[in-house]
């Protein structure tokens, strides 16, 4: 059964929560890493910050609503919270990226169109948290196994011990990522196409949102796929240059 406090944590505790979050580890965790690393590693910590928790909370939220959920369900207030924090975390790190890294049009876009995604099942549709969030779950399971990858990836040239773990982390995680990104998000995302394709949900859910987010969840995947082979095609030749630099 749905169980909530009293006092449930909304969007503006959520935002403050990240703000607070972002802060504390650029001022003090981060603070000897110099400008060229500290803001890229602060968005890596609040990105662990947001990840693990969001998967546990997703997990609880889709355990403890009444079943059985469809596609086009309506969203719970678990779900709700779980869309809040993650909104919450977007809307942070959106802020990082357009004074930090305007020119990173691509995430930029990705952050919006996220935001957006997320913005219209809580706020306007009130249905389909249900997909969102077992999307989630795949999003940011990777996320401690990514981070700590890109936080060794940042310092590998003025740390050796960040570059052996950088070494060693990069074909697990490659691995963990083709899985999840690769066989089991695009396997849910056919069987919410063909959930919204049929009709089935057009009274409880706008063809407009259902299209909007087959549209943004697809075009993710689909980078997504593209930016992990581009990163296997690298691990490969690296691998390789290393194997005749030693066999020389």
């Amino acid at each position: 059964m749905e169980t909530l406090p009293l006092h449930r944590p909304n969007l503006p505790t959520f935002f403050l929560l990240f703000l607070s979050i972002y802060i504390f580890a650029y001022l003090l965790i981060f603070r000897n890493w110099g400008p060229k690393h500290r803001s890229e590693a602060t968005s890596c910590f609040m990105s662990l910050a947001h990840g693990t928790p969001a998967v546990f909370m997703a997990v609880n939220a889709l355990i403890n609503t009444p079943s059985p959920r469809t596609f086009a369900s309506p969203n719970s207030a678990l779900d709700n919270i779980v869309l809040e924090y993650s909104i919450s975390y977007f809307l942070m790190d959106l802020f990082h990226y357009l004074v930090f890294y305007p020119n990173d049009i691509l995430f930029i876009l990705h952050h919006l169109a996220t935001l957006y995604v997320f913005f219209t099942c809580r706020y306007m549709v009130h249905h389909g948290a249900f997909a969102l969030l077992v999307l989630l779950v795949l999003a940011e399971v990777t996320s401690p196994c990514q981070n700590v990858w890109s936080l060794a990836g940042i310092r590998r040239a003025d740390v050796p011990a960040a570059a052996k773990l950088y070494e060693l982390l990069s074909p697990l995680f490659y691995a963990f990522y083709s899985v999840v990104r690769g066989i089991l998000g695009p396997f849910f995302v056919y069987k919410m196409g063909f959930f919204y394709l049929s009709g089935v949900a057009d009274n409880l859910i706008p063809r407009w949102a259902w299209a909007s987010w087959l549209v943004v969840i697809i075009t993710a995947i689909l980078l997504s796929i593209v930016w992990v082979f581009d990163h296997w095609t690298h691990w490969y030749k690296r691998r390789n240059y290393k194997a005749v630099k030693k066999s020389v």
